[in-house]
């Protein structure tokens, strides 16, 4: 193994401080199953009222939005139901209110009663959802919609995903921004001893759904990457014992090396567009950035400070790069032209710097800092200013935005006791604003979260 490949902690801790020889790498699996997730046949607009019921993020953060939910019945109807509720309740922005109204106009008296000021009203029959979102103080539909599914044996799947999509829908209609919750999680699962574990690629639905392994396990694994604009992972994979980046197409299961540089390439990242791809590659004692034209295959480097340059993330218009580096002595955060060039620092705060990730919206960097504190993940404006830290704990790393930059999903570990005992990893999800943090279920441990766009 090369000297500075390791996923042990204190290896990490070297990483963020002292030593240029301790990268966080991974490694990575064979074998590949492509899971797609059920297509909705049909969605059919049926009509809009032009009165917008919008509500600022911000005030919906001080005073969450009372909507009625209602029960869209039996069987598929529970699903829906319970899908929904919880979608809009987590994101700490909404207040359900259960109710079993009915599928036609509401009695908008008693809801606004109740306080409402949204009503949801709905239907599930066979393949065909409907639902309609009313302004509860106005009386008007503000949206009205049909969802046809396939029947094809996964019918509870195809509801969570309408159930999902509706979700969306209110939560832009009533906030004014796109909504998120019909994505997916890539990830790295984690089984057996600490001391030798078996890390498998996985996917799952953003709320824990759904999960899926995408490796047996024969190789580690580890920062698989989502392509912003199609179903493919970008990830690091140790296969024969050889620590190199692949991609794989989720739906037809293709893999390939991108690159195949004499060093170890590790840390992948997609371009905006999802033409390119950036990644670190070991060079003597260091790394630079290179990145690999996935048309063409051509290489180009971008990087050549001798110091070890990894980590990085292109800003959401394509035009800049940024990147951690210890080439002032202590890893630190650093912005390039995507071109390469001169790079500037950004991060002057105590401690070390790592894993930056630029927000979709373009106004913040995630981060991870490293100091006598432990650890912390935050975020600043790209030009260093407005540092917060958002949460702290024995571990926090792998930061990841979802697709309209207002949460972020990351890891969380616990200590480990001896032989072991006591250790966790777990996927958290935080809103930027460091309000509403949750815990991901998921069936093993779990590390290195991506999150994809919408619609995936």
């Amino acid at each position: 193994m090369h000297p500075i490949i390791s996923d042990q902690k204190t290896d990490l801790l070297r990483d963020f401080t002292v030593t240029r020889r301790s990268i966080l790498y991974g490694c990575v699996a064979s074998g590949i199953i492509a899971v797609p997730l059920p297509s909705v046949l049909a969605q059919t607009p049926q009509d809009s009222a032009t009165g917008a019921a919008e509500i600022t993020v911000d005030r919906a953060r001080n005073e969450p939005i009372p909507i009625v939910i209602p029960d869209f019945g039996a069987d598929t109807g529970v699903v829906l139901t319970q899908v929904l509720t919880n979608d809009l309740n987590n994101t700490g922005l909404f207040r359900v209110i259960s109710s079993t109204s009915p599928t036609s106009t509401p009695d908008f008296a008693s809801y606004k009663a109740m306080g409402a000021r949204a009503i949801v009203t709905g239907s599930v029959a066979g393949g065909r959802v409907e639902f309609r979102l009313w302004n509860a103080l106005t009386g008007q539909q503000i949206q009205g919609t049909a969802y046809s599914m396939s029947n094809s044996g996964a019918i509870n799947q195809d509801v969570r995903r309408v159930a999902h999509m509706i979700g969306d829908v209110i939560y832009e209609r009533m906030l004014g921004e796109k909504g998120y919750f019909n994505t997916r999680i890539a990830y790295v699962s984690q089984t057996g001893r600490r001391s030798n574990p078996t890390k498998r690629l996985a996917i799952m639905d953003y709320d824990g759904a759904n999960n899926r392994f995408l490796t047996d396990g024969k190789w580690l694994v580890l920062t698989p990457r989502f392509s912003p604009v199609s179903n493919q992972i970008a990830f690091m994979s140790y296969v024969n014992n050889r620590p190199r980046v692949y991609l794989f197409d989720l739906q037809s299961g293709r893999q390939q090396i991108l690159g195949d540089f004499n060093g170890i390439s590790f840390a992948p990242r997609f371009s905006p567009d999802g033409s390119k791809v950036v990644m670190s590659v070991t060079r003597g004692a260091g790394s630079d950035i290179f990145v690999v034209d996935l048309g063409s295959g051509s290489k180009r480097q971008l990087t050549s400070s001798g110091a070890i340059d990894t980590s990085p993330c292109y800003s959401p218009d394509g035009s800049q790069i940024v990147f951690s580096s210890d080439r002032g002595g202590r890893q630190q955060l650093y912005i390039m032209s995507a071109a390469g060039g001169d790079a500037h620092r950004i991060s002057y705060g105590n401690g070390s710097y790592a894993n930056p990730v630029w927000s979709p919206r373009g106004d913040v960097i995630a981060f991870v800092r490293i100091g006598s504190g432990g650890f912390s993940l935050g975020v600043m404006a790209p030009d260093g200013t407005g540092e917060r830290i958002l949460t702290q704990g024995f571990t926090v790393e792998s930061p990841s935005f979802c697709s309209n930059g207002r949460v972020m999903v990351f890891c969380n570990q616990s200590a480990a006791g001896v032989g072991g005992s006591g250790f966790s990893s777990s996927i958290h999800s935080i809103d930027v604003t460091g309000c509403n943090e949750r815990s991901i279920p998921t069936s093993t441990f779990a590390s290195g979260p991506s999150w994809s766009p919408s619609n995936t």
